[in-house]
C-alpha cells in the first residue's frame, strides 16, 4: 500500500486530533457527580435556541452552564496555551527544555496570587494579582537580560532562572508569615493547580488576551521554523530575528500568564505536549504549532476529567500532570537517547 505523503499524513493527524478533541468535550459533559445523559444535555442545549418542553431538572441545567460548562472550557483553553507557549520558547530558544514557565511567568504568578492571598482579596483580585506580578516577572527578566554580555538568549535563560529564585523565595516568605488555619492553604491549594472554582467569570478574563496571544504565534509559526536554524540563516531571507524573538516572547507570556492566573500552577503540559506533537507531525511548526495546541487541550480536558472523577474529593490538577508528565518525558527521552 502506498504510504501517505508527510503533509497530507499531518494535515490528516490534525484533523483527527480535532476529532477527539470535540468527542473529548462531549464525553465531559457527561461525567461528574451530577450524571448529564446525552438526551438531557442535547434538550438543555436546544431549549437556548428554540422552545422545547422541558424533561430536565433545574439542577442539571444549573450545573451543566455554572459549573460542567465553563471548567470544560477553560481546561481546553489553558491546555492550548500552555503547550503552545511551550512549543514557541523551545523554537526560538533551540532548547528542547525550554517551558513555559522558563522566563519566570509562573513564579511571578505564584508570588502575585500569594500575596492577595495574604491580604484577603476576592477570588478576582487574587487573579487579576497573578497576571499582573506574572507579566511584571517576565518584564523584569527581559530588562535584565538586556544589561547582559555575551549570548542574548543565554542571559535572558539566565535571568528567568534568577528572577524566578526570588519571586520564589518572596512566595515562601508569604506562606511562612500567613495564617496557618485560613490563608495557608489557600495559597498552598492555588500552587498545586485546579479548575474547581471555573466560573464563566474565568472564561472572559482568559478569552481575551489568550485570543491575542495565539493569533499571531499561529501566523507566525512558518517564521518560528526559521529562528530553529539560528539568527544568520533568518537573516539571509529577510527576517529580524530580535524583533520576531520579542514578540514571539510577548505572546507566550501573555498566554502563560493567562493561564497561570485563572488556574494556579499546571506543570509539564508546556514541556511534554509539544515533544509529542513532533512524535506525531514532526519539527516543522505549519503543523506542529496546531498539533500541539489540539493536544495540549485535550491533553487538559482528559487530566481533569480524571481529577474530578477519580476519588471521591477532588485532586489537584497540577499534582496530576507532574504525576503523568515526569515518567512520560523520562520514557521520551531515554527512547530518543536508545535509538541515536
Amino acid at each position: 500500500m502506498q504510504q501517505m505523503p508527510s503533509a497530507r499524513r499531518n494535515v490528516f493527524i490534525i484533523i483527527m486530533l480535532g476529532v477527539v478533541l470535540t468527542a473529548s468535550i462531549i464525553a465531559s459533559f457527561y461525567l461528574g457527580r451530577y450524571p448529564i445523559s446525552p438526551d438531557e444535555l442535547g434538550g438543555i442545549l436546544l431549549s437556548k435556541i428554540c422552545p422545547i418542553k422541558q424533561f430536565w431538572t433545574d439542577t442539571m441545567e444549573t450545573v451543566l452552564f455554572n459549573v460542567r460548562l465553563p471548567r470544560i472550557v477553560l481546561a481546553c483553553m489553558i491546555g492550548c496555551c500552555l503547550s503552545t507557549a511551550g512549543a514557541s520558547y523551545q523554537g526560538i530558544f533551540q532548547n528542547p527544555m525550554a517551558a513555559p514557565d522558563i522566563l519566570g511567568a509562573s513564579a511571578g504568578a505564584a508570588f502575585g496570587a500569594a500575596l492577595a492571598i495574604l491580604n484577603n482579596a476576592s477570588s478576582s483580585m487574587i487573579m487579576v494579582s497573578a497576571f499582573t506580578f506574572s507579566i511584571l516577572s517576565v518584564a523584569i527578566v527581559y530588562m535584565v537580560s538586556k544589561k547582559a554580555k555575551g549570548s542574548k538568549i543565554l542571559g535572558l535563560i539566565l535571568s528567568g532562572i534568577m528572577v524566578s529564585s526570588l519571586f520564589t523565595a518572596g512566595t515562601s516568605y508569604i506562606k511562612l508569615v500567613a495564617d496557618p488555619t485560613d490563608q495557608l492553604p489557600q495559597i498552598t491549594y492555588w500552587l498545586m493547580g485546579s479548575l474547581a472554582g471555573a466560573t464563566m467569570g474565568h472564561v472572559i478574563f482568559a478569552i481575551i488576551p489568550m485570543t491575542i496571544g495565539l493569533v499571531p504565534l499561529v501566523l507566525l509559526r512558518w517564521r518560528i521554523n526559521v529562528l530553529t536554524f539560528g539568527d544568520d540563516e533568518a537573516r539571509t531571507i529577510g527576517i529580524n530575528a530580535k524583533t520576531l524573538r520579542f514578540i514571539v516572547i510577548i505572546c507566550a507570556t501573555l498566554i502563560t500568564a493567562t493561564s497561570v492566573s485563572v488556574s494556579g500552577m499546571i506543570g509539564w503540559v508546556g514541556l511534554v505536549i509539544p515533544h509529542l506533537a513532533r512524535r506525531l507531525v514532526g519539527n516543522n511548526y505549519k503543523h506542529l504549532m496546531p498539533a500541539t495546541m489540539l493536544f495540549g487541550a485535550i491533553f487538559l480536558l482528559v487530566v481533569d476529567n480524571v481529577s474530578r472523577n477519580l476519588l471521591t474529593t477532588e485532586i489537584p490538577i497540577g499534582i496530576l500532570t507532574a504525576f503523568i508528565g515526569a515518567p512520560f518525558f523520562i520514557y521520551l527521552i531515554t527512547r530518543e537517547a536508545g535509538s541515536k
